[in-house]
């Protein structure tokens, strides 16, 4: 098939990207451990957003994912861990992004119960938090102190 994604993924520090593009070729694209920093268009038709896990490890603090899911350790309970190795690896973006739609009925109200509101993704915010998902680097450097103090307390009040 012309022009499809076949796999985006990160393992062992290394996201790998596997398009058939029959025009130009198919084959790996290996980019560093800390993701891809600028989207890219694999066709005419398909592009998609920077999978920045630095930033997705900032999100996941700031947003509130941190305030049900724990990462390295750190973090709520009440949904599953989000630490490495949840996902097979090498981490498929879009199995991570169709778990999310699939459980979004139950984490909507969680959110709003335990946040106040829903959590909005961007785009490319749910990319760099798929990214962080995926990278065992990235998780290693997560630690309590860059959970802003007003999703501490929401997790305490837990």
């Amino acid at each position: 098939m012309k022009n499809v994604l076949k796999r985006v993924a990160q393992a062992a520090g290394i996201i790998t990207i596997l398009a058939v593009v029959p025009a130009v070729g198919a084959g790996p694209v290996q980019v560093p451990a800390g993701g891809i920093e600028e989207g890219f268009q694999l066709s005419p038709e398909l592009v998609f957003p920077a999978f920045d896990a630095a930033l997705g490890r900032k999100l996941f603090a700031t947003k509130g994912c941190v305030v049900c899911h724990e990462a390295n350790g750190i973090g709520g309970t009440d949904g599953p861990s989000m630490s490495y190795g949840k996902y097979d690896t090498p981490v498929n973006a879009m199995e991570v992004a169709s778990d999310l739609w699939e459980k979004a009925p139950i984490m909507i109200p969680m959110q709003e119960d335990e946040l106040g509101a829903q959590i909005e993704l961007s785009p490319e915010e749910l990319a760099a938090i798929i990214a962080f998902l995926g990278s065992p680097s990235e998780q290693a450097k997560f630690s309590k102190d860059q959970i802003p103090a007003d999703i501490l307390k929401d997790m305490e009040d837990m």
